[in-house]
């Protein structure tokens, strides 16, 4: 992100963003009558490890400020693979230094919606911002997509 020549400083500048991600989890079956996980607490299990990453391992031009995993699990068919499928979402509250780094969330395969706090404007108006970072994650989602189906990945 490029401002002005005058003497901002790097605060104000800072884009305050929440970031909404959703972690999938699928269960495993169990060998006979244990051993198994069910797929809301395979999805639970990888958002409290996404979690406590974000939260311990720090990321060049990124401030985690809170992770708020509060919001209740949810279950959706998946049709490629013929089986239901748990998402458990966490918002991360954050302030990033540039757009630059804002970018590497909108791309990731969990994300599904930002909310830019301030500035207001960067160039772009707010809801263009938006719009412009959740097209770059559909067109990568979509990009992966068609190559795991080409080459049958999981």
């Amino acid at each position: 992100m490029t401002g002005p020549a005058s003497g901002e400083n790097s605060t104000e500048r800072d884009i305050r963003a929440k970031v909404r991600l959703d972690f999938k989890g699928v269960g495993r079956p169990g060998r006979l009558f244990f051993g198994g996980k069910s797929t809301e607490k395979a999805a639970e299990e990888m958002r409290e490890q996404q979690a406590a990453m974000l939260r311990n391992i720090p990321v060049q031009g990124i401030h985690i400020l809170d992770v708020d995993l509060s919001l209740e699990l949810y279950t959706i068919y998946d049709d490629v693979n013929n089986q239901e499928v748990a998402y458990a979402p966490a918002v991360l509250e954050l302030i990033a230094d540039t757009i630059e780094d804002l970018v590497r969330f909108a791309v990731r395969e969990e994300f599904r919606k930002i909310e830019i706090i301030s500035p207001a404007a960067i160039s772009l108006q707010k809801v263009e911002l938006e719009r412009l970072m959740f097209r770059v994650a559909e067109e990568v989602r979509k990009y992966r997509q068609n190559l795991e189906r080409k080459y049958n990945i999981k």
